[in-house]
């Protein structure tokens, strides 16, 4: 007779660690799609163009994808609870900024400074929750802060069209603020120490110059294909095809570097990790 073994439960510390990395990343991620739908009303009040005005999303989404590769470093380095205290400050002060923009210029600066934060904030994070779940809780701990991160982003046009509808635009980072404060006194409570940490980690210099760019030109190519642009169209075409060049130049250096690369591309070999 066989008998199978239960799943390990969740324990309170790692109940509350959940909570407070979901809170606090939630909102990075509904503020990817939360602004899409007023970038008409945004152009109109700051007096700028439809093409000057996008760079709201994309200003956003570029900083999001170039921070994100720093994050393994940086949290080897200073810790991931440092870290994602760090981010979720940096993320709170981007949107109180952007609430108070007086000028479409100072709003995309304010957005990349958002971006910025928010691109630490869910890897580290991840950091965190899988060295809190260990091996047998790993998969359902992911799984359990999956399903807000997968949510967001249909969220964000809903809960945009009603602040648009009640109250002003900067209310569409202004919400931020207190959902993120919340998420940071929690975090400053409850998280446990920074263990394990390693300060003379070294950076992947030249993998940061090859990563972080490749990344930043394949999603302003695909933000300008899903603004409408033409499949041929020459800063389409040149953004993906940089992006493309410098993504492969990179794995054929991580794939040489091996542990020490930025992000070791040999992970992928396994196949929870690539899930």
């Amino acid at each position: 007779m066989t008998t199978t073994q239960a799943p390990e439960r969740f324990d309170p510390a790692l109940r509350n660690m959940c909570v407070v990395v979901v809170l606090g990343a939630i909102m990075t991620v509904i503020d990817t799609t939360i602004v899409t739908i007023a970038v008409h009303v945004l152009g109109r009040e700051l007096d700028t163009s439809l093409s000057t005005i996008q760079w709201v999303v994309t200003g956003y989404l570029l900083a999001l994808s170039m921070t994100i590769p720093v994050t393994g470093w940086a949290v080897q380095r200073f810790g991931a609870r440092t870290v994602w205290i760090i981010s979720l400050v940096l993320f709170i002060a981007g949107s109180a900024l952007c609430g108070a923009a007086w000028s479409a210029g100072s709003l995309i600066a304010f957005r990349v400074l958002q971006g910025v934060g928010g691109g630490l904030l869910m890897p580290a994070g991840q950091a965190m929750l899988a060295r809190q779940a260990g091996p047998g809780r790993l998969a359902r701990t992911m799984a359990v802060v999956s399903i807000p991160a997968m949510l967001a982003p249909v969220l964000g046009p809903v809960l945009g069209g009603l602040l648009l509808e009640h109250l002003s635009w900067r209310w569409m980072f202004v919400i931020n603020v207190p959902v993120c404060a919340a998420a940071l006194l929690l975090a400053v409570r409850l998280l446990p120490a920074d263990t394990g940490r390693r300060p003379d980690t070294e950076l992947d210099t030249p993998g940061l110059i090859m990563l972080s760019p490749g990344l930043a030109a394949l999603v302003y190519a695909l933000a300008q294909a899903s603004d409408g642009g033409a499949p041929g169209e020459p800063r389409m075409l040149i953004g993906l095809i940089a992006g493309l060049v410098l993504l492969a130049a990179f794995a054929g250096h991580a794939l040489r570097r091996r542990d020490r690369a930025l992000v070791d591309l040999r992970l992928f070999a396994d196949r929870a990790f690539a899930t």
